[in-house]
């Protein structure tokens, strides 16, 4: 098991990549578990118990409801990933430990909400895609564009400006 540690806490692209799949996951469980909620509270109806929001419903949630829940789930995913984003994930923390750095990781982060809406809109909404399946799709879309965009714009070693003379 100290290997596996040693490995993931490398101060490497692999490890940072593998600490993001890690952080990740647990902040779309968070992501699931909020919209799962919102799902039961806004269609009660629809489900004989809480657990069947995940497991088969006997009908489909409201557009509303689907979109209200992957906003919820997204900003309280948000706040879950940013926290362990500067705990654990990336090696150069300095940007990202202030104003501006949360400023840009909720910037964004918001790009990521606005192609998660986009696709539950469209894929739940327009071609009545199980809002589950979407979720997951969108869920990958949106690790890509998170890592690429938090890597590149907020944790990144600054350039020392080089001594003109």
């Amino acid at each position: 098991m100290g290997k596996v540690r040693d490995f993931i806490r490398q101060p490497t692209l692999l490890g940072e990549i593998i600490r993001f799949l890690l952080v990740g996951g647990v902040s779309t469980v968070v992501d699931f578990l909020v919209m799962g909620v919102t799902l039961y509270v806004f269609n009660p109806e629809n489900y004989d118990s809480f657990m069947r929001v995940f497991i088969g419903k006997a009908g489909d949630p409201s557009g509303v409801a689907a979109t209200v829940g992957t906003g919820l789930g997204f900003i309280f995913g948000l706040i879950i990933n940013y926290l362990f984003s500067i705990l654990f994930v990336f090696n150069d923390k300095s940007t990202a430990k202030s104003f501006k750095g949360f400023f840009k990781f909720a910037f964004f982060s918001i790009g990521a909400l606005i192609l998660h809406e986009i696709g539950m809109l469209l894929l739940f909404g327009l071609f009545g895609i199980n809002e589950w399946i979407v979720k997951i799709v969108m869920t990958f879309v949106a690790l890509i564009y998170n890592f690429t965009t938090r890597r590149m714009f907020i944790f990144h070693k600054k350039e020392k400006p080089k001594n003109e003379g």
